[in-house]
């Protein structure tokens, strides 16, 4: 009887430790995509990746416009030719139809790596801000309020305007 009666106190005890202790713990939250997109840093990563992207639009544009009035010429021509030159055209076609692939899809391949190289630090930025501002204000945990990211409801301390500040926006 006496164990038990011990352990009931250990575990009361226990028990009001970690509810005063949960008591204490600060929360606050930001959106951190809203930070990021209102970012200048992040605005001028993405006309960077425009102009990018519009540069490889028009390559490929191009690329096709080429491929498409040799083909139209290959069959204008295609009665006068041989069989064997048809083929060895229709080879020539295909090649090239694999080079536009080809460059299309490293194209995608370059943006992504020149959006991530872009934004990393942006986004590093925007973390350092949240931490610094988060600790010199002794919260514990800063959650993103970011839509979709499983916050239902945000009704502690909105960091967004102190981080600004500290970003100087």
């Amino acid at each position: 009887m006496k164990q038990f009666k011990t352990l009931f106190i250990a575990l009361a005890l226990t028990l009001g430790a970690t509810a005063f202790t949960n008591a204490q713990t600060k929360v606050a939250h930001i959106a951190t995509q809203e930070l990021v997109e209102s970012m200048p840093e992040y605005k001028n990563a993405m006309d960077q990746l425009q102009k990018l992207e519009k540069t490889y639009d028009a390559e490929i544009k191009d690329m096709l416009t080429e491929a498409q009035n040799t083909m139209q010429r290959y069959q204008a021509e295609a009665e006068t030719q041989t069989e064997e030159e048809n083929a060895k055209r229709a080879t020539e076609l295909q090649a090239t139809e694999r080079r536009i692939q080809e460059h299309s899809q490293k194209a995608r391949q370059d943006l992504q790596k020149k959006e991530n190289d872009l934004i990393r630090p942006v986004i590093e930025k925007a973390r350092e801000a949240i931490q610094k501002v988060a600790r010199a204000q002794g919260y514990d945990y800063v959650l993103d309020s970011t839509t979709g990211t499983g916050v239902i409801l945000a009704d502690g301390k909105d960091l967004m305007a102190d981080v600004k500040k500290e970003l100087g926006m």
